[in-house]
């Protein structure tokens, strides 16, 4: 079965201006303190703007001083114990589902078509030996992730890219 969508001939509409998207995020981040929390945030600067002779579309540019790509597939029953981000890192599911942990206790489960903000750098150790986060794989089948580790400094806010 395919996934490929067939507009109808004569379907498309253009996007109404007013009515920009909004794109729902996790946010790993740590405090002052050095603990790291799961907040939910949102992308929702975009602009209607054409690339070359496309139609119009919704685009959030996200400013950086540069990135680098990485694919991992996480094995079935795969955990990652208490860690740091290497580096501020959008992790986006391609298939398989996974789960984060933050110090703060909050867990959550994700899989294709979720997004979230990797940016825990800078924890301080607890007494419970946890530092950053853990994460780890659900089900049956290994989790492909795509990240893009942003060459930058973590910022200590939830929800700064917007």
């Amino acid at each position: 079965m395919s996934n490929t969508v067939r507009p109808e001939v004569g379907a498309s509409r253009p996007p109404d201006p007013d009515q920009s998207p909004r794109i729902g995020y996790w946010h790993l981040w740590s405090d002052e303190r050095g603990v790291s929390h799961q907040t939910r945030c949102e992308l929702d600067r975009f602009k209607l703007k054409g690339i070359g002779n496309a139609a119009p579309q919704w685009n959030n540019s996200q400013p950086t001083t540069g990135a680098t790509v990485v694919f991992t597939v996480q094995p079935v029953r795969w955990v990652g114990e208490w860690h740091e981000n290497p580096a501020p890192q959008w992790i986006l599911p391609i298939s398989g589902r996974w789960w984060v942990e933050s110090m703060d206790g909050t867990r959550i489960e994700m899989g294709p078509g979720d997004l979230s903000l990797g940016e825990d750098q800078g924890c301080v150790g607890d007494r419970a030996h946890r530092k950053g986060h853990r994460s780890g794989t659900i089900g049956n089948e290994p989790a492909i992730l795509m990240t893009i580790q942003l060459h930058a400094e973590p910022i200590r806010q939830p929800g700064h890219f917007r």
